[in-house]
């Protein structure tokens, strides 16, 4: 059986690829402010898998990871017995995107724009509603204006994987409160499809096999 060990912020885009012979498995998108922390909390649920799993040297069961690079939070990953397989990309916004490079380049031509999916959305929509009851609206409006001062717009990218109106609405009342523009731009499923169904390029995914740990510099060109 194959596993997906999958961020929230991405499970939505993943989720018309998934087949039945895949056991998913949901992180919060939380764990991205401590990288150090995403990467142990990985790690628990990548040995759980494995202890869980029969294979061989041949055949070696194989876990999916729908993340990036992510803060380096993926670098220092051991598949143990099982292959880890794993987007090339720096974040979650580079596998909706298509690939680093594209993600890389629009953020080169469209400098100052905070990259929203819907997944992104709900999980920023969680956090705001921390520091609101934290701070009060007033403060946390402050903080938040402060957190985006370089920001010119909120960028929403469309995969085509489902309705957009929910993320369109969060992103015109952020952008009213914080005093951006909103402009969508296309995604792509490309990178999504393969993560489930391969190929698994050396160009686009980094392949981790049994016995192998996963390098910062895995990631790197």
């Amino acid at each position: 059986m194959r596993h997906l060990i999958s961020c929230a912020t991405v499970i939505e885009e993943l989720a018309p690829f998934l087949e039945p012979d895949i056991e998913c498995h949901v992180l919060e998108f939380g764990l991205h402010a401590d990288p150090t922390r995403l990467r142990t909390t990985l790690q628990k649920e990548i040995d759980a898998v494995c202890d869980g799993e029969t294979g061989d040297a041949i055949d070696p069961p194989t876990i999916l990871l729908g993340y990036g690079l992510c803060g380096r939070g993926l670098a220092g990953l051991s598949g143990g017995r099982c292959r880890l397989v794993i987007p090339r990309v720096d974040d979650c916004i580079g596998i909706c995107l298509g690939s680093r490079d594209t993600h890389r380049r629009m953020s080169e031509e469209h400098p100052g724009t905070y990259w929203m999916t819907k997944g992104w959305t709900e999980a920023s929509a969680d956090e705001y509603d921390k520091v609101v009851a934290k701070y009060g609206n007033e403060r946390a409006d402050a903080l938040y204006r402060v957190m985006f001062a370089a920001y010119k717009r909120l960028g929403v990218v469309d995969t085509g994987s489902y309705a957009l109106d929910e993320v369109r609405d969060y992103a015109r009342q952020r952008a009213g409160q914080l005093g951006l523009e909103v402009e969508e731009f296309p995604g792509s499923t490309n990178l999504l499809h393969k993560l489930i169904h391969g190929p698994w390029s050396s160009d686009e995914f980094v392949i981790c096999e049994p016995g192998q740990t996963t390098e910062f510099s895995d990631f790197l060109e």
